[in-house]
């Protein structure tokens, strides 16, 4: 039996009667979300800071593998049909290719990874969330960093210490405070919801 805290944010905060209408408004939700984390952006060259992968982790962690890949995807999808979704307000097919494009493809994967690993993973009820959500959510974010690079410097930079530079170890420290607020926040709505103590 899974430990009572991988419940769900969907499981645990009920929006209408029918658990199915729930689920996807929390998976809109969260898409909305990611939304607005890209819109809350430092424009820098090749990839801008934003607040988009701190939404994806918790899509992850608080819907599960599946819905919180779901609310990425669904992400995605307004973005390529030209809604002005992406980061500055951007939005369109051709951007999914572009120097950021690696980076949102890898979205859905992530948020899938890091729900895998907190509410699927067999040997996670044996971890403290603290610990679970770090490193399911470190994992996370290096899938989204590892897609990101290939593509920047397959399309783009055609240098790979030049693209791991700029695409990866230039946003660290950003992606480090998303990371611990991703953690904090996930153990704390799990906490409050889930009716288990495990710490």
């Amino acid at each position: 039996m899974k430990p009572e805290y991988t419940l769900t944010i969907d499981q645990s905060i009920t929006l209408t009667s029918s658990t199915a209408i729930s689920r996807t408004v929390w998976i809109a939700i969260f898409g909305v979300l990611t939304v607005a984390g890209a819109q809350i952006a430092i424009p820098t060259v090749p990839v801008p800071f934003t607040l988009q992968t701190l939404f994806v982790l918790l899509a992850g962690a608080l819907l599960g593998a599946r819905a919180g890949a779901y609310s990425q995807i669904a992400y995605l999808a307004a973005g390529a049909v030209g809604l002005p979704v992406f980061a500055n307000g951007a939005g369109g097919f051709p951007h999914l290719f572009g120097p950021t494009g690696g980076y949102l493809l890898g979205f859905p994967i992530a948020a899938w990874l890091v729900g895998m690993i907190i509410h699927d993973w067999q040997w996670g009820q044996r971890i403290p969330r603290t610990v679970l959500a770090t490193v399911a959510m470190t994992l996370g974010l290096l899938l989204i960093f590892a897609a990101g690079v290939v593509q920047l410097n397959a399309l783009y930079i055609h240098d790979w210490s030049i693209s791991i530079k700029v695409g990866f170890i230039s946003l660290q420290w950003w992606d480090g405070l998303k990371l611990v607020a991703a953690v904090g926040m996930y153990t704390a709505i799990s906490r409050k919801y889930a009716s288990g103590n495990t710490p």
